[in-house]
């Protein structure tokens, strides 16, 4: 499992992603029994990417092995092989999405694709969330009269930060939905960036922290990379590092 957290503010768009890699083991008793032992795998697997000639970010959750390969290595792949140079963020989401689609139809994998694109004058945000098995691409950050939203959007094991950030419901006798705790508000159109990169590792962190303390799978962790996207630049905010 995965934490994905994009938040896009006036400033610029941030993608940040944990670093664990849970898996289950399946094996046999010497009875004949199947034992299946979820556990995890690695603290230092890539979940975001930064496609160098267009300035685009990929933030992938959900089904990281396929075929036994992590997601990063097919994404690099896709990379080389897929894309051209007239190719920007928003072609990119339905190309991912064909190309997993072609080997791997049913994976239980998710994507952000975030980037900017320069229309007119102007330069404007681009924020995709694709699923591969359910052949979905939605942009996220636009309200339904077609103009820019500012917010942030969340995937994988989500359970901890919604519980935090949005109103906790319940159904009332009549089966409508009833809030029963609802959070201050978070101001998005007046975040900063920085803020939007403090929110970022603070919603990662968070699960991490609380989880440690939960009696439940600890399938998010690890070191938190962060990817700043703006109309001017792409760069790396906080990135983990091959070291001896």
């Amino acid at each position: 499992m995965s934490l994905i957290v994009v938040t896009y503010v006036p400033e610029g768009l941030v993608m940040a992603s944990d670093s664990r890699q849970w898996v289950t083991v399946e094996g046999k008793t010497p009875n004949g029994k199947v034992l299946k032992v979820e556990t995890v795998s690695s603290d230092a697997v890539v979940k975001t990417s930064l496609i160098q000639g267009q300035q685009v970010g990929i933030s992938n959750y959900g089904q990281d092995l396929l075929n036994g390969v992590p997601m990063g290595s097919y994404i690099k792949r896709f990379i080389e092989e897929e894309l051209l140079a007239a190719d920007d963020v928003t072609t990119i989401p339905e190309k991912l999405v064909k190309y997993f689609r072609k080997s791997f139809p049913d994976a239980d994998a998710g994507f952000y694709v975030a980037g900017y694109k320069k229309e007119g004058k102007a330069s404007v945000p681009y924020v995709y969330r694709c699923h591969v098995a359910k052949n979905t691409v939605e942009r996220r950050n636009v309200k339904p009269d077609g103009a820019l939203a500012y917010g942030a959007s969340w995937s994988g094991q989500t359970d901890i930060l919604t519980s935090i950030v949005n109103p906790v419901t319940t159904n009332d006798d009549k089966g409508a939905k009833k809030v029963i705790r609802a959070p201050a508000p978070i101001i998005w159109d007046a975040m900063t960036l920085q803020d939007a990169i403090d929110f970022s590792i603070h919603a990662i962190r968070t699960t991490i922290d609380t989880m440690r303390f939960q009696a439940r799978p600890k399938n998010v962790g690890g070191p938190i990379d962060v990817l700043v996207l703006t109309a001017e630049e792409a760069k790396w905010i906080q990135r983990k590092e091959l070291h001896g």
